[in-house]
């Protein structure tokens, strides 16, 4: 009884230890087996079929000199002399104007009429400062007639010199007054006097604020009318302190404006502040290549200043796909390369691509920089060029059907 004990016992240790060893082989191949169908749900089949309708096209990753970008915004700024705000230098009611925001207006063009009953009195001193001048003039004349013939003495031809000069300095800023006011000096000679006049437009360009309507008084620091010339733009842009040592001037800058995103602008660098703000960023103004019509002050700018052109491995743009936050390509595997050829005319019945996740760099002329994952080889892998979203949509519609 002893004996049968025994021997039951070595049995089941037996058996226990074969059981272990029998897990601990069977546990790699189910991790295999894991992984494999983690690989596969990356994996796209195709028939040839497919293969010519999604029009798919194979390549390879090239070398292209693409150039190094500084993200930044801002917006469209105009010069100081370009933007003109307008008022009345000595105030007044305003009596007529036709002004509209958006109208265009040429430089000297009237813009409002302003009446004054201060306009007369100027006037008025003006002619009779005209008329003293004259006779202070004549005056002095004949004072230089008798100092010749020691006839008077000097003291009183120092006197009618003084007053010429008097009369002469009070008729130029009577003068002044007169033009600053916007009253005709050619109508006055004739001896017109008027209690209104005009002011011009000292620039040619479009009413962007209109701030006036007939009849309101208008004090001389009130402003009546903007008007901007756009035919001189700039952009403004801000650049954060870390990027602004890789920013130098004449580098081109490439932008989009808010109103119109699908057309892109060209500029230059033409200035670097050298004060940084409070947000930590410093302003670099930007000249445009040409004038460009439909640009206007104060739209948001988006733009990337090329820093320079360095030689790195691209794709074109449509090769690329972005998912889940991720960029990828698609490459033919090469157990199903049956041929090749890099062309749509591949003759294999069926074929399989993998999709594999890449870093996206700077983007120019239709390339993007590309960055494989380790011990990848863009230069020989055959590579999806073309179709890389018609895979996307069959992988993901795939992986939806078997989910159901």
């Amino acid at each position: 009884m002893k004996n049968i004990l025994v021997v039951l016992f070595l049995l089941a240790g037996i058996w226990a230890c074969g059981k272990k060893q029998e897990e601990k082989q069977q546990e790699p191949a189910h991790q295999d087996g894991e992984h494999h169908e983690e690989e596969e749900s990356n994996v796209v089949e195709l028939t040839k079929a497919q293969y010519e309708t999604a029009a798919v096209e194979l390549g390879s990753a090239s070398t292209r000199n693409l150039s190094a970008v500084v993200t930044a915004n801002g917006v469209i700024d105009i010069p100081p002399q370009n933007l003109v705000s307008i008022s009345a230098p000595l105030g007044g009611f305003v009596r007529k104007t036709e002004l509209l925001q958006g109208m265009q207006v040429k430089k000297g063009q009237v813009l409002a009429t302003i009446e004054n009953p201060d306009f007369i009195q100027i006037q008025q001193d003006y002619l009779e400062t005209e008329s003293k001048l004259e006779y202070a003039q004549q005056e002095y004349n004949r004072q230089v007639e008798l100092s010749k013939e020691n006839i008077n003495a000097q003291k009183v031809l120092q006197q009618a010199a003084s007053e010429v000069k008097t009369q002469k300095a009070r008729l130029a800023g009577l003068k002044e007054r007169l033009v600053t006011a916007g009253i005709n000096l050619s109508t006055l000679q004739k001896g017109t006097i008027v209690n209104s006049a005009v002011i011009r437009s000292p620039i040619s360009g479009s009413v962007t604020t209109v701030n006036v309507n007939l009849g309101k008084y208008v004090n001389p620091t009130d402003v009546m009318f903007e008007i901007v010339d756009t035919d001189h733009l700039h952009v403004e842009l801000s650049i954060f302190e870390q990027d602004i040592p890789k920013i130098k001037l004449g580098q081109l800058v490439r932008f989009t404006v808010s109103n119109n995103p699908g057309k892109e602008y060209l500029a230059k660098v033409y200035l670097i502040n050298q004060k940084i703000n409070e947000d930590r960023t410093v302003r670099v103004h930007c000249h445009l290549e040409k004038d460009e019509k439909g640009l206007l002050p104060q739209n948001f700018v988006k733009a990337v200043i090329e820093t320079g052109a360095n030689p790195v491995t691209a794709l074109p743009n449509q090769a690329i796909v972005d998912f889940e936050g991720a960029s990828y390509i698609f490459i033919q595997r090469p157990n199903d390369a049956h041929s090749d050829s890099t062309s749509k005319d591949a003759e294999s019945e069926g074929l399989a691509f993998e999709m594999v996740e890449v870093s996206k760099g700077v983007s120019e002329n239709g390339y993007t920089q590309v960055k494989f994952p380790q011990d990848f080889d863009g230069k020989t892998q055959k590579i999806v060029l073309k179709g890389a979203y018609a895979l996307l949509s069959k992988l993901k519609n795939s992986e939806e059907e078997e989910g159901h």
